[in-house]
């Protein structure tokens, strides 16, 4: 018995029964053994009384187990002690106030852990016990958190409890991505006051807020703060995007043909190679083989005298999107790159009331027009942010023919390259980042400019963030798994519930 069950060593086993789906162990502490008094210390063998605790452990076999316990209550020879009788406890098997021995509770602290209540209720039916979601929490809620000592690097990132309305302050070690504190808001009143009683942090990642940035200076005059290059390249990323819509009339008609387009060429090229073969004397089957092409279709290119009849229109039914043709194909020729979104604001202004999907399917089925441009804004905005080196051979050559066209763009493309360079630390990156704002500034770049003024406003934090290795990536990735912990408890989940899970996990 002690061989499966260690924690049964120090007592004695009466008895073994099974039935009823359970199994149930009585056992017995020894008698004429003394026990340490929690209150003083003193030990103490003389017994006041018996009792029975019937305390629940991991299951055996796929049935659970309880355990009746005969333990003693003692008197304390101290006569100083505000404690007149205890009751002593097994190692391993009881604790203070439990019924469950301590595997069995580790068990049940995991799963509240990863799951909570009703989920973690669930999971526990097929480890054969039995407990309400309510007391899963409240088992979650009892868990003590790790003790964490003040980093020397402190990510400070925010996180919304409910998007657009309440937003929460997560604290982590930048270095070794331990969480370390979870505040109720995103005030800078709040992160000051923290920060304020606990010394020793040298550095402080964080985005770009403006709040954050205050609490820190506030609480922490003389500590560096380091701005995220992630969010530095994001923020670019914007700025690249604006400055393409802006320049869609220069760009947008010198990107590759619409599919239509490309196969109007292919049908005609076909039709004069299949027709210059029968001029020539070739047989039907013969052209099939030269052209690689199946006989029927040869047959099909042989009977049509011009290529222009081979070209289907397309037979569509009469949609709410019909009457607003002329409108959007004006628009499209006035602005090539004008979003889906931005055609149906106007069109619901002129009296549309179909769905924003079904202008959607209009559009992309070429019904505005033949010829719409094949690269959107945001894809152009992806090939300038992407490596070279990462680029394939026909994005590289589309990205070449859409900016070569516009000087604007060509300036935009060096200046994006430039400030990737920037983000890889380097001591003399801050000198570099004057150099690359001044030369932006030389060029018609208005969004680039603003992008440019938001980063002297944060000079000391942009600086820093280019030249020291730190940055808040691990704050991102607890906001992410955050995620999963609302959408486990569905919304319903209060602060406390919420903070105490972040940590533990």
């Amino acid at each position: 018995m002690t061989a499966l069950l260690p924690h049964l060593a120090s007592v004695l086993v009466e008895g073994v029964e099974t039935g009823d789906g359970l199994v149930r162990i009585t056992v017995r502490t020894a008698a004429g053994v003394s026990v340490v008094c929690p209150g003083c210390g003193q030990e103490s063998m003389w017994e006041h009384s018996r009792y029975v605790r019937h305390v629940a452990d991991e299951a055996i076999g796929g049935r659970p187990v309880v355990i009746d316990v005969s333990v003693r209550r003692l008197y304390c020879e101290n006569p100083d002690c505000s404690k007149t009788t205890f009751v002593e406890q097994v190692p391993g098997l009881t604790v203070r106030y439990q019924r469950r021995t301590p595997a069995l509770q580790k068990v049940i602290a995991a799963v509240a852990t990863a799951l909570a209540g009703r989920a973690g209720a669930r999971l526990l039916l097929h480890l054969h016990q039995t407990l309400s979601w309510a007391s899963m929490l409240t088992c979650l809620l009892r868990i003590p958190l790790p003790a964490v000592a003040v980093p020397t690097v402190l990510g400070v990132d925010d996180f919304a409890l409910r998007r657009g309305h309440r937003y929460a302050t997560i604290l982590i070690d930048a270095e070794t991505r331990e969480r370390v504190e979870v505040l109720p808001d995103r005030k800078a009143e709040t992160l000051t006051a923290w920060l304020r009683g606990r010394p020793g942090i040298e550095a402080v990642c964080r985005d770009g807020a403006a709040g954050y940035a205050q609490a820190v200076t506030d609480a922490l005059p003389e500590v560096p703060q380091v701005a995220d290059r992630w969010h530095l390249w994001h923020n670019l990323g914007e700025a690249v995007l604006n400055e393409v819509h802006a320049h869609a009339g220069c760009w947008a008609k010198y990107g590759p043909p619409s599919q239509a387009r490309v196969r109007e060429e292919t049908t005609r090229e076909r039709w004069h190679q299949v027709h210059t073969l029968l001029d020539q004397g070739v047989g039907l089957l013969e052209c099939a083989r030269r052209l690689q092409l199946a006989l029927n279709t040869v047959k099909r290119y042989a009977r049509v005298p011009e290529p222009e009849q081979l070209k289907k229109a397309p037979q569509y039914r009469p949609t709410l999107a019909a009457p607003y043709r002329d409108h959007l194909r004006r628009r499209r020729e006035e602005d090539p790159a004008v979003s889906v979104r931005q055609f149906l604001k106007e069109i619901k202004d002129l009296g549309y009331r179909g769905s924003s999907n079904l202008l959607y399917r209009y559009i992309n089925q070429g019904r505005v027009e033949s010829d719409r441009p094949a690269v959107s804004p945001r894809r152009f905005k992806s090939l300038l942010c992407t490596a070279p080196d990462q680029l394939k051979d026909k994005d590289r050559e589309l990205l070449t023919a859409l900016t070569g066209p516009c000087p604007e763009m060509t300036a935009l493309t060096g200046h994006i390259r430039t400030f990737a360079d920037l983000l890889k630390p380097a001591a003399d990156n801050g000198r570099r980042l004057h150099e690359w704002i001044s030369r932006v500034r030389e060029d018609d770049l208005p969004h680039l400019h603003a992008f440019t003024r938001g980063l002297e406003r944060d000079h000391d934090a942009v600086a820093n963030g280019l030249t020291l290795p730190f940055h808040n990536g691990g704050a991102e990735g607890v906001n992410s798994k955050t995620k999963l912990i609302k959408r486990q408890m569905y919304g319903r989940a209060g602060f406390r519930l919420l903070r105490h899970r972040i940590l533990l996990n």
